[in-house]
């Protein structure tokens, strides 16, 4: 039994509990089946809380009787239980999630779901009871790529003809929230290119990405020795393999960084395929793939920019990378990482040591830079420019404080001085006075 619940007076604990309970692990949502769920789950609100916890009990669905407690990362439903504890097992989702503990610790396993644990076996309850809710097909990639199960032949082929049927549109879709919350658990495990990988196999990708589905098949040449999809999953290992502590936007901006190149591909003058625009229509099309999935705003945005400018050169000189900084701070480490993931990921004809060497260089002088001490104040600040250029607060302010910031950035100003000649030069070019 979990050690961080209380026990109700009465029921069973079921489901992913269960399961990781067996493996060992400490689960942190907790699923039980009792008579009266909310008086449970009050009375789970009030033991927390009198251990020191912030525990709060609401109504799940009220209209089915489902009943919520959240304690910190702790979240335990109570359901009621509606006919005998077989039925209620046999009409989940897989056998390993339909094992049942009494509070006695005895298990209750009418489908074999610890046999199927222990052989690292995904078999379905019934075909019917994973149509019952579109997001079953999902959750079982899920489980399979976070839990190393491998898919029973027959779960296999029905988790197919679903995701077809989803497709195709003759099923209806899960909420996109689910959705989301499914495809951000595969991508925050180490087994995170194996489970978009397997969403595609199974046909689950068409419907839930349907952006990097396009990707499938398009050959790049070049430097690339996989087609888009293959190399976007490549470059999502790449970077759970170098950079584990890869956050959840840093991760979706390695998996959709290519998703502009079906659109943009072409032949150029030299008669090499190309992707001209790709990474600025990829921005959008991530951005429009991220919100249809229900992410936050803030996450959004910052997908999009990753993917906009993983193309960008790499500085060959101190003061290129000095502008690189600059330019683009807000985004480091992370562009970093995603260009080293996208470049590792490649294995082509024209990639070479002495190309990979030119780039690790170009990334040290990066990388020297963001080590440096903090900046010191600007040599010049709002008030002061206003005065010097005798012009008023305004959107011209900005564009000269910028241009001051840049030119300190990469050395080309360093006293209040070279600051003052420059913006006289600069105000001058730009006939800001007569």
């Amino acid at each position: 039994m979990p050690q961080s619940t209380p026990l109700p007076g009465s029921g069973y604990l079921v489901g992913g509990a269960v399961r990781d309970a067996l493996e060992g692990r400490e689960p942190h949502d907790v699923d039980w089946l009792v008579e009266r769920p909310e008086a449970e789950a009050r009375r789970a609100a009030d033991v927390l809380t009198a251990a020191g916890r912030t525990a709060s009990a609401f109504a799940l669905d009220p209209q089915r009787g489902h009943w919520r407690v959240v304690a910190d990362a702790l979240t335990c439903d109570y359901a009621p239980l509606t006919g005998t504890l077989e039925d209620d097992l046999r009409r989940r989702d897989f056998t390993v999630n339909a094992v049942a503990a009494g509070l006695d610790g005895r298990l209750h396993d009418p489908l074999g779901g610890v046999s199927d644990l222990r052989a690292r076996r995904l078999r379905m309850t019934s075909e019917a009871s994973l149509a019952d809710d579109p997001l079953r097909p999902l959750r079982g990639v899920r489980l399979a790529a976070t839990l190393d199960l491998t898919f029973e032949a027959a779960t296999r082929d029905a988790v197919r003809r679903l995701a077809r049927r989803q497709t195709e549109a003759e099923d209806a879709l899960p909420a996109w929230e689910r959705v989301r919350d499914e495809l951000d658990l595969v991508l925050l495990h180490p087994a995170a290119g194996h489970g978009v990988a397997l969403a595609d196999e199974l046909g689950l990708l068409d419907t839930v990405l349907p952006e990097l589905a396009t990707c499938r098949g398009v050959e790049q040449g070049g430097f690339h020795h996989l087609d888009v999809l293959r190399h976007s999953l490549e470059a999502l290992n790449q970077l759970v393999q170098g950079f584990p502590e890869a956050d959840a936007a840093l991760r979706w901006a390695t998996l959709l960084h290519d998703i502009g190149k079906p659109a943009t591909r072409g032949p150029g003058a030299d008669g090499r395929t190309h992707f001209y625009g790709h990474a600025r229509l990829g921005q959008r099309l991530a951005q429009s793939a991220l919100t249809r999935l229900r992410h936050p705003r803030a996450r959004v945005d910052r997908v999009g920019a990753l993917v906009r400018y993983h193309m960008l050169p790499l500085p060959r000189s101190e003061r290129e990378a000095r502008r690189f900084v600059h330019r683009r701070g807000a985004l480091l480490p992370d562009l970093l990482k995603l260009m080293i993931a996208d470049r590792e990921a490649a294995r082509g004809p024209l990639a070479s040591e002495a190309v990979r060497n030119a780039y690790r260089l170009a990334l040290a002088r990066v990388l020297a830079i963001l080590d440096e001490p903090i900046p010191t104040p600007p040599l010049l600040d709002g008030e002061a420019v206003m005065r010097l250029l005798s012009i008023p607060a305004g959107p011209r302010v900005g564009e000269a404080l910028e241009l001051l910031r840049e030119a300190e950035a990469v050395g080309d100003i360093t006293t209040p001085e070279d600051a003052q000649a420059l913006l006289h030069r600069y105000a001058e070019a730009q006939g800001w006075r007569s």
